[in-house]
């Protein structure tokens, strides 16, 4: 069966809208903290994979190395990782998070989960499931096209599931 072109697009436009302002909702929920998206990025990504190389992560983050460098040293500074090198690679560094880089996610997750009860509140379980299940879908699709090069940006499909 051909499928609608439009419809794909607008779907595309879509997800792209939901996501754009999820995080805007979700900076604002994080403002108090005093706490960038990018640094809360970070925070999320290492929560579920710490001790991630700054390449990988940079990648996962769609962040140059250079800007990548830049965030780690602030974050750094403000006690929330530390970046270490890695046992079988010299020139590659692990980023690490902290206790207070620890402490933070778990802040960032109690002031965030109102806000994630508020965004799915009108929709059913079994609706949401069938989303996640279409959206991972799409994903492994989306991975399989991408082929060598979602290896080569750092794309986890473990990760990212």
């Amino acid at each position: 069966m051909t499928k609608d072109l439009n419809t794909g697009l607008r779907f595309g436009f879509l997800i792209h809208d939901v996501s754009r302002l999820r995080r805007v909702v979700v900076d604002r929920a994080l403002k108090p903290l005093g706490i960038t998206r990018s640094q809360w990025w970070v925070l999320a990504f290492l929560s579920r994979r710490d001790g991630m190389t700054q390449t990988a992560l940079a990648a996962d983050l769609d962040l140059t190395k250079v800007a990548i460098g830049g965030l780690l040293d602030r974050m750094e500074a403000a006690g929330f990782v530390e970046r270490r090198a890695d046992a079988s690679d010299g020139r590659a560094r692990r980023v690490y998070l902290t206790r207070a880089g620890s402490k933070m996610v778990i802040t960032i997750r109690e002031n965030v989960e109102q806000i994630e009860l508020q965004i799915l509140e009108n929709v059913s379980e079994d609706a949401l499931n069938q989303a996640a299940a279409t959206l991972l879908t799409i994903k492994e699709t989306l991975l399989e096209l991408a082929g060598s090069e979602a290896e080569a940006l750092g794309s986890d499909p473990e990760f990212m599931t």
